[in-house]
């Protein structure tokens, strides 16, 4: 893997983390990031929180991922937006599901693969 790849992955593994995993909770192991945070301001919380996600998807595909990667990178952040939309039950699920280091992991797993291949 080059070294711009490398950077270029360090950049969104930051990005996701501080969306989904930025915080914890004292004494617990649940984490929590600007997603779940921005989500519980009214109508246009998750609409800002959306723009970092589809710019992950949109740098994964920059990237060279596969289709059906940059697919299941947008059904994941579909449904957190969708979901996340509904008062209460969406704050909750946006602070569990965590779509964007799903994303990550896909984006990973997708260029691990491509590397591999390519070797």
């Amino acid at each position: 893997m080059n070294a711009g790849l490398r950077d270029e992955l360090e950049a969104l593994d930051r990005l996701s983390k501080s969306l989904d995993a930025q915080y914890r909770i004292p004494f617990t192991a649940f984490r929590f990031g600007w997603d779940s945070i921005l989500g519980l301001v009214p109508g246009v919380g998750d609409a800002v929180a959306l723009a970092p996600s589809v710019y992950l998807i949109y740098r994964a595909n920059a990237l060279g991922a596969r289709k059906r990667t940059i697919g299941r990178m947008a059904l994941n952040t579909g449904l957190d937006f969708t979901i996340g939309a509904v008062p209460v039950v969406g704050d909750v699920f946006d602070a569990v599901y965590k779509s964007n280091r799903r994303n990550f992991a896909l984006l990973k797993n997708d260029v691990a693969h491509r590397t591999s291949v390519e070797s």
